[in-house]
C-alpha cells in the first residue's frame, strides 16, 4: 500500500476534498469546475475544445496509445502553476517510486505543452480571422462614406426647397394669426353672452325652486284636507253603524214585549184554574213565601241591572253630546263638507228622537218588570230546562273538540305529506332535466322585417313535419342544397314570448331548488337575441325571458312560504366590452349609448374573475343588490339597459356591442327542517357576430366588432374542445369563456338559444350559427349538483 501511495502523482493545490480513488484527470476537471463554476468553465474552455476537435487527428497521432486522451485534456492557470511547482515526495531511497513520479510528471508536462501549442495555433487563426474582418469593415466604411456624401448633397437640395416652403408658411402663419385674433375677440363676446345667459338661467332656477316649494306646500295642505275629509267620512260611517245597532236593539225589545204579552195571557188562564184550587195553594203558602223571597232577591238584581242600563244610557247621551260637538268643530273647519255635516246633523237629530223613544220604552219596561215578578216560578222551571240544554251543549262541545283535534292531527299529516311530495317533485323534476341533457339547445327564428326580402322564409327556412322531428327540426336551404338540423326545441317565426318561456319554466324552477342554471342567447347581429332575453318593456305581452323568469321565481318563493321556506335574493349585472368587465349597476357610470368609454367603468376598481374549489365564480368589486320585489328588479333592468354599450350599424339600428350577464343569487332557508339551498340563475345576452363587409364598421365600431368576433371564436374553441373531450379546454383565452367556465365545463344546467334570421342575405351566418349550435348540443358536461347545507352560510353568495 505504501508503494502505491508513493507512486500516485501529487495533487494540485486547487483540488480539495476529492476522494483518492478518483482518477487524476477527473480530479483536475472537478477542481476547475469548483474554481470557475459550471457556467464559467464551459464558457472559458469552449474555444480550446473547438481547437482540439478541429485538430483531433494530429493530436491523436502525436500521442501514444497509452495517452490517447491527451487531445481532450484541458488546463487552468492554477493547475499549470501547481504542475511547475510540484516536488517529489516519498522515501529517501525509494528510487523506483521517484522515477515513476518523474515519468508521470514529464508526461503531464508534455500534455500541457501540447495543449499550449494548440492554444497558440488557435490564437493565430483567430488573429488572421480578425484581420480579414477588419479589412472587410474598412471597405464597408469607405462605401458608407460615399453614400453619406451623396445623401448630404441630396439633403442640401431638399434644405433649399424647405427654406422656400418655410417662407411661404410664415406668410400663411401671419395671416392665420390675424384670423386667430379676430376669432379670440368673437369668442370673448360669445363668452360674455354665455355668462349673461347663465346668470339668467340661475335666476330662473331660483324662481323654479320657489315655485316647487310652493307646490309642495300646496300638496301638503291638500293632503291634510283629504285626511280630514276621510276622517269625516269614517265618522259618518260609524254613526250609521251605531244607528243600525240601536234599530236592532229596538227590534229585540219589541219581540221580548210580545213574548211577555203571550206569557201574561197564559198566566191569566193559570190564575182562573188556580182559584178552584185555593185550598191546596194555602198549604203551599210557606213554599211560595220562600220562592217569593228568592223573587225579591232577583228583583233587586233586576233593579241593579236597570241602574246599569241607565248609566249606559247616560254614557250614550254623553257620547252623543261629544260627537255633536266634534261634528260642529269639523263643520267649522271644513267649509267644503257642509253638506255632509248637515246630513250627519240630521242623522244625529233622528238618533236623539230614537233615544227618546228608547227612554219611553224603558219606562214602560219598568211597569212590565212588576208584572214579571209574578212569573219567577215559571222562569225557574225554564232555568232548569236551560241547565239541561247547557249540559247537552257541553257534551256536543266536547265532541266537537275531539273532532277538531282529530282534524288537526290529519292536517299535520297532510302537511308532512305535502313536504315529502315537494321533495319528491324536485327530485323527479331534476331527474327529468338531467335525462334531457345538461347542455340543451333551443332554436328560434325571428319574424320577417320590412327590410327583409318578401317570402324569404318560405324559400330559405323550412320545418319538417315528420313525427320524429316535429317541433324539433329545421331545414336551411343554400344554393339549392338543404341542410337539416335537429335540436331540443325549434320555435318558428310565429312563436310568442309566452310560448318560448313555457319551455324553460322547469329550468328556472331548478334555480329555486338550489341548482346553478345558465341560459344564454347566441346568434348574428339582428337575429333577435336581445328581444328574446329582454323583450320590450313598454308592451307587457312582449316581455322577455329575464323578466318572466324573475316573476316566476318571486311567485314560487311566495307560494313556498306556507311550507316554511324563506328566500333571500341578490342581483348583479355586468357587461364584457372590448375584453373589459364593466359594472352595469354602478352609480358612477356615465349614461349614453354611443359615447367614448374608458377601459374601466369606475376608477380604482379591478373587476377580476376568480373560481373557487366548489365551482363558484366571484367577480371582485362588483355591485351586488339585495332585492325583495319585482318592482326593484325592473328598475335595475332599466338602469342596466340604459348603461349597456349599444351602437348603430348597417345590419342593426340598435346593436348590442357587448356581452351582458344578469345573475340572480338565491339563498333559501326552511325553518321547519333547517335545510338551506343556494341557487344561481345566469341569464346572458351575447353580442352578435357580424361580417365587416356587411356591418360597415369603422373606428370604434371596428374595434368593438373585432373584440366581439374574437370572444365568440374563443367560445367556439371551448365548445369544440369539450365536444372532442380534450384534456385541455382553453377557457382562459377570453373573459367571456373564463366567466362561463362553471356553466360550460362544470355542474351547471345550461340552455342555449340560437337565434337566426330568415333574411336570404344572412344564410351564411345562419348556417354557421346552426352548425355551432349542433356542436354545443353534442357536448357533455358534469352532472348538476344541488347546493344544500344544514348550517348557516355567508350572507354574500357566490357568483355561480
Amino acid at each position: 500500500m505504501a508503494s502505491r501511495n508513493q507512486n500516485r502523482p501529487p495533487r494540485s493545490p486547487a483540488i480539495k476534498d476529492v476522494p483518492d480513488d478518483v482518477p487524476f484527470d477527473k480530479r483536475r476537471k472537478i477542481a476547475a469546475g469548483r474554481i470557475l463554476g459550471p457556467a464559467a468553465g464551459a464558457r472559458g474552455r469552449q474555444p480550446f475544445v473547438d481547437v482540439n476537435n478541429r485538430q483531433g487527428v494530429s493530436a491523436n497521432d502525436a500521442c501514444s496509445t497509452e495517452d490517447s486522451e491527451c487531445g481532450t485534456l484541458e488546463f487552468t492557470k492554477e493547475e499549470i502553476d501547481a504542475l511547475l511547482s510540484e516536488k517529489l515526495k516519498g522515501k529517501k531511497f525509494d528510487l523506483k517510486g521517484k522515477v515513476d513520479q518523474i515519468t508521470d510528471h514529464n508526461k503531464r508536462l508534455k500534455h500541457c505543452v501540447k495543449w499550449l501549442q494548440q492554444i497558440e495555433e488557435s490564437h493565430v487563426l483567430e488573429e488572421e480571422r480578425l484581420r480579414t474582418a477588419l479589412e472587410s469593415a474598412e471597405k464597408k466604411c469607405s462605401a458608407i462614406e460615399l453614400e453619406l456624401k451623396e445623401r448630404e448633397e441630396e439633403y442640401s437640395s431638399t434644405i433649399s426647397v424647405l427654406r422656400n416652403d418655410v417662407s411661404s408658411l410664415e406668410e400663411r402663419f401671419a395671416k392665420e394669426e390675424s384670423h386667430k385674433l379676430d376669432a379670440i375677440e368673437c369668442h370673448k363676446r360669445e363668452k360674455n353672452a354665455r355668462l349673461a345667459a347663465e346668470n339668467l338661467q340661475a335666476s330662473l332656477r331660483g324662481d323654479l325652486e320657489k315655485a316647487l316649494q310652493e307646490k309642495l306646500a300646496a300638496e301638503k295642505r291638500l293632503a291634510s284636507n283629504e285626511d280630514l275629509y276621510k276622517r269625516a267620512q269614517e265618522y259618518n260611517i260609524s254613526l250609521q253603524q251605531y244607528n243600525s245597532k240601536l234599530q236592532a236593539d229596538l227590534d229585540t225589545t219589541s219581540e221580548s214585549l210580545k213574548r211577555v204579552g203571550m206569557e201574561k195571557m197564559t198566566v191569566v188562564e193559570n190564575l182562573s184554574t188556580l182559584r178552584g184550587h185555593n185550598k191546596t195553594l194555602q198549604d203551599q203558602l210557606k213554599s211560595l213565601k220562600a220562592s217569593l223571597d228568592e223573587a225579591v232577591k232577583q228583583k233587586d238584581s233586576l233593579t241593579n241591572d236597570i241602574k246599569c242600563l241607565r248609566e249606559e244610557l247616560q254614557q250614550v247621551r254623553n257620547d252623543r253630546d261629544r260627537l255633536t260637538s266634534q261634528a260642529l268643530a269639523l263643520a267649522a273647519e271644513v267649509e267644503k263638507l257642509t253638506e255632509v255635516s248637515g246630513k250627519s246633523c240630521n242623522e244625529l237629530d233622528s238618533l236623539t228622537v230614537k233615544a227618546n223613544a228608547l227612554e219611553e220604552t224603558c219606562s214602560s219596561q219598568r211597569e212590565q218588570i212588576r208584572v214579571l215578578d209574578h212569573q219567577l216560578t215559571a222562569a225557574n222551571e225554564r232555568l232548569k230546562m236551560a241547565d239541561l240544554s247547557a249540559f247537552h251543549t257541553r257534551s256536543e262541545y266536547e265532541e266537537q273538540k275531539r273532532y277538531i283535534s282529530d282534524l288537526q292531527s290529519r292536517l299535520a299529516d297532510a302537511e308532512q305529506q305535502i313536504t315529502e311530495g315537494e321533495k319528491l317533485r324536485k327530485k323527479l323534476h331534476n331527474t327529468i332535466l338531467e335525462l334531457k341533457g345538461n347542455i340543451r339547445v333551443f332554436c328560434r327564428v325571428r319574424p320577417l322585417l320590412p327590410d327583409d326580402g318578401v317570402g324569404a322564409e318560405s324559400t330559405v327556412i323550412s320545418y319538417p313535419t315528420s313525427a320524429e322531428t316535429l317541433g324539433r327540426g329545421i331545414d336551411l336551404s343554400q344554393s339549392g342544397q338543404k341542410y337539416p338540423f335537429t335540436f331540443d326545441k325549434v320555435f318558428n317565426h310565429e312563436a310568442s314570448q309566452q310560448d318560448v318561456f313555457v319551455e324553460i319554466t322547469q329550468l328556472v324552477q331548478s334555480a329555486l331548488d338550489g341548482y346553478k342554471v345558465c341560459i344564454f342567447a347566441y346568434g348574428q347581429t339582428g337575429s333577435g337575441k336581445t328581444y328574446t332575453m329582454m323583450g320590450r318593456p313598454e308592451a307587457p305581452e312582449q316581455k322577455g325571458l329575464i323578466p318572466r323568469s324573475l316573476e316566476q321565481i318571486f311567485q314560487a318563493s311566495q307560494s313556498l312560504q306556507s311550507q316554511g321556506w324563506k328566500y333571500k335574493m341578490q342581483v348583479s349585472m355586468l357587461e364584457i366590452y372590448n375584453e373589459t368587465i364593466r359594472d352595469l349597476l354602478s352609480t358612477h357610470r356615465s349614461s349614453g349609448s354611443d359615447i367614448t368609454r374608458t377601459e374601466n367603468s369606475v376608477l380604482g376598481k379591478q373587476y377580476t374573475i376568480k373560481h373557487d374549489a366548489n365551482g363558484n365564480t366571484h367577480v371582485s368589486d362588483l355591485t351586488i343588490v339585495d332585492v325583495c320585489s319585482m318592482r326593484e328588479i325592473s328598475s335595475l333592468l332599466q338602469q342596466a339597459a340604459h348603461s349597456r354599450s349599444v351602437g348603430r350599424t348597417q345590419m342593426n339600428e340598435q346593436s348590442s356591442r357587448s356581452h351582458m350577464v344578469f345573475t340572480l343569487r338565491i339563498s333559501g332557508v326552511n325553518e321547519s327542517t333547517e335545510q338551506q339551498v343556494q341557487g344561481v340563475l345566469n341569464l346572458i345576452d351575447l353580442a352578435g357576430s357580424e361580417r365587416l363587409s356587411r356591418s360597415g364598421a369603422t373606428g370604434d365600431r371596428l374595434k368593438e366588432t373585432q373584440a366581439i368576433n374574437k370572444s365568440l371564436s374563443c367560445l367556439s374553441d371551448v365548445i369544440f374542445a369539450l365536444a372532442k373531450k380534450e384534456d385541455h379546454v382553453p377557457f382562459r383565452n377570453s373573459k367571456l369563456t373564463y366567466l362561463l367556465q362553471p356553466c360550460l365545463g362544470g355542474d351547471s344546467k345550461t340552455l342555449m338559444f340560437v337565434n337566426i334570421s330568415p333574411d336570404p342575405s344572412s344564410v351564411n351566418e345562419s348556417l354557421c350559427s346552426l352548425r355551432f349550435a349542433a356542436r354545443v348540443n353534442a357536448c357533455e358536461i358534469g352532472i348538476p349538483r344541488r347546493q344544500t347545507t344544514m348550517r348557516p352560510v355567508d350572507s354574500r353568495l357566490s357568483y355561480g
